[in-house]
């Protein structure tokens, strides 16, 4: 860890006190700063904040008092909190810097970084880079949206380490020198509209993962999307990768596997379940090419990873019915992905925040879906939408209560899957929640 001396005597405001704002307030009382934590919500109960004040660090919660911003030089803010919270929107009149922790997981770090963010699959993209640098014996230490604060991770890694580090959109609206060596981008296609305004907002978002990379540095992009660059001055290396033609980079040619003309692995071998996997899979074998990870751990993993907790995740067979937990699918995109995936009869779980768009993405993916459980926010958008495709459907509570539902239709030979294509914040703190309560009631049948 480099001991910086910027934050020395200044006072700094952490907004929210989750995770990060937890980890982010312990980093910057170390390196000498005067620490105010601010959460919308009273926390004066919890465990975070009896050791944060017993530190001498001051909490305020259950209100944003403009007052916070009297001579406060920096707020180091939740990545969920938006711009538009009037707290925030006095300190930009203010010209006061808002950052997120991964900048202060940059600064403190002696260690490279390689950057993963996108639409759909990053999750996916950031663990099986995980397991290739540990195949390689690497130290490549998974952070950031993963679920491991980045700035937490950043404190105990050395300069032969390297950050795999999971980025939001909302992350990384809030860097300012942050410079990953290699940033991936899986795919960028069109989610959080209710957080970012518009569509165009979104993807100069995830872009900005490129702006402070020089010509040592390299970007991984997606070829489907390649004219999206064209807007955005790019200085790395860009490294492409692509299932349908040969690129500079990663690609399938005749069901082999190439990086750069060097063949990787026969696709047969590969384990990890889905037609859109392969592009993860060729992503990945991009970024640990390009990190220096060893062919033979590189097919090692890939003959081994069979996905994530919550993505296309086979849960259990009963009476010969199939039940998959594909909780993580919180856009159209994803879930169009997951329905792809099945061709016998489906019964789909959908439904939760309504983030104001429609679901007509999905048009061309539901042939096969017997029936629908629909629940949360938007019921009644996806019920005009079963109802528009003649598809039958039950309103239900919630995923629990589809689960119990599934029993009166469902057959032997048949899938039941929980993809939602929505946000779980109107039923559930978050997808992983959402994804247990499914899982739990699918074992109680």
């Amino acid at each position: 860890m480099k001991h910086i001396q910027k934050y020395q005597g200044k006072k700094v405001l952490v907004l929210g006190l989750g995770k990060s704002g937890y980890e982010t307030a312990k980093l910057l009382y170390r390196l000498g700063a005067q620490v105010t934590v601010n959460d919308g919500k009273d926390v004066s109960q919890t465990e975070q904040y009896r050791e944060l004040t017993e530190m001498g660090i001051t909490i305020i919660g259950g209100h944003h008092p403009l007052s916070l911003l009297e001579h406060t030089t920096l707020i180091v803010k939740n990545p969920g909190i938006p711009y538009t919270l009037s707290l925030i929107e006095q300190a930009q009149t203010m010209n006061i810097p808002i950052i997120t922790e991964v900048e202060l997981a940059y600064e403190i770090t002696e260690s490279s970084i390689l950057g993963i963010t996108g639409t759909n699959g990053k999750t996916t993209v950031t663990s099986l880079i995980g397991d290739m640098f540990k195949a390689h014996e690497h130290a490549g230490l998974l952070c950031g949206n993963i679920g491991f604060v980045a700035s937490k991770v950043a404190q105990n890694a050395g300069a032969h380490d390297t950050l795999v580090m999971e980025l939001s959109s909302f992350q990384l609206m809030g860097i300012q020198e942050f410079r990953p060596h290699i940033a991936l981008i899986t795919n960028i296609y069109s989610a959080h509209l209710d957080y970012h305004g518009n569509q165009q907002n979104y993807i100069d978002a995830k872009m900005q993962i490129t702006k402070n990379q020089t010509s040592e540095d390299y970007l991984i992009f997606n070829d489907k999307q390649r004219t999206l660059l064209q807007n955005y001055n790019i200085k790395s290396k860009v490294v492409y990768f692509s299932t349908d033609e040969k690129v500079e980079g990663a690609y399938i040619d005749q069901n082999k596997v190439y990086f750069y003309d060097e063949f990787i692995i026969d696709v047969k071998d590969i384990v990890l379940p889905g037609v859109h996997n392969l592009e993860n899979v060729l992503a990945s074998i991009a970024a640990a090419k390009l990190a220096g990870i060893d062919n033979i751990h590189i097919c090692d993993t890939l003959k081994t990873f069979e996905g994530i907790k919550h993505r296309l995740q086979f849960v259990t067979e009963i009476d010969g019915v199939k039940y998959y937990n594909d909780s993580k699918a919180t856009n159209t995109l994803a879930t169009s992905f997951a329905l792809d995936s099945f061709h016998q009869p489906t019964h789909w779980l959908a439904g939760g925040l309504d983030r104001g768009n429609g679901f007509e993405e999905l048009d061309t993916h539901i042939d096969h879906v017997k029936h629908m459980y629909i629940f949360g926010e938007t019921t009644e958008k996806l019920t005009a939408f079963a109802a528009q495709h003649h598809i039958p459907y039950t309103i239900c509570k919630d995923v629990t209560d589809a689960v119990l539902k599934t029993a009166s239709y469902v057959e032997r030979g048949e899938v039941v899957l929980l993809s939602p294509a929505c946000a779980s914040w109107d039923q559930y703190p978050t997808y992983e929640v959402r994804g247990e309560h499914f899982i739990s009631q699918v074992k109680l049948i």
